[in-house]
């Protein structure tokens, strides 16, 4: 059985016209006629279950929302993404291409979650963190401020990648990254990398870079930087190393 219509007197034009829905019957916290948000099509929001999308949220191209899950606020959810579960996607954050949000994960205010990546679990991206290309977030994790994960990083456990934080490439972040910032490039240990700059390695590899090696990361700067701090670095990496094993 349907639980709501589209109504036709009542479109948005984007890339395609978009139709209010309005709820057909009672169920979950929706009441017979109840206004809700916008979807491009029915296959856009699943007849089944309670999920549903309410206030101006919209929902277009081939993305589904279904189980018991919600998108509201100004949030959107676009192209081949997939909310399901109890997940919550609100705000003005949006999920596109074929990330996947489920669970009881959240996307909330200026967030983006894009490309292949999931969120699930009790994840929480939020602020106005971007997650993408092949990321997982999950667990009871969170993402926020201006951080960005992407690659085929991981964030898990009870970890907060928060501020200016960049994780990426195989990066795995089970506990919150340790991050210097106000040098000349930042620097950010997780798991099993540092990453300084824009270069990152295992670190085990950092300890067996000599100072030739470190100066051709960034000519003259780099050959300063790592003048000034590589011992005090690499202690902290001998530290980090000890720390997770």
């Amino acid at each position: 059985m349907k639980k709501y219509k589209l109504l036709l007197g009542d479109t948005l034009n984007y890339a395609n016209k978009l139709y209010r829905i309005q709820a057909l019957h009672s169920f979950g916290n929706i009441d017979k006629g109840e206004l809700g948000g916008y979807v491009e099509k029915e296959s856009n929001l699943s007849h089944k279950g309670d999920a549903w999308v309410s206030g101006d949220a919209r929902v277009s191209g081939n993305a589904r929302v279904s189980g018991d899950a919600h998108v509201y606020g100004n949030a959107c959810v676009y192209r081949s993404a997939r909310v399901y579960g109890n997940a919550r996607v609100y705000g003005d954050a949006c999920v596109y291409g074929d990330a996947c949000v489920y669970g009881d994960a959240c996307v909330s205010e200026d967030a983006y979650v894009f490309g292949n990546t999931h969120v699930f679990g009790n994840a929480w991206v939020f602020g106005d963190a971007r997650v993408s290309e092949d990321a997982h977030v999950f667990d009871d994790a969170c993402v926020s401020g201006n951080a960005c994960v992407s690659g085929n990083a991981c964030v898990s456990g009870n970890a907060c990648v928060s501020g200016n934080a960049y994780i990426s490439g195989d990066a795995y972040v089970t506990r919150n990254p340790v991050c210097i910032y106000g040098l000349s490039y930042s620097v950010i240990l997780t798991d099993r990398h540092m990453r300084i700059g824009c270069e990152q390695y295992l670190l085990t590899e950092w300890l067996t870079f000599d100072e030739q090696r470190l100066a051709l990361m960034d000519g003259k700067k780099g050959k300063c930087f790592n003048k000034r701090h590589a011992k005090m670095l690499r202690a902290l990496v001998r530290s980090h190393i000890k720390a997770f094993t």
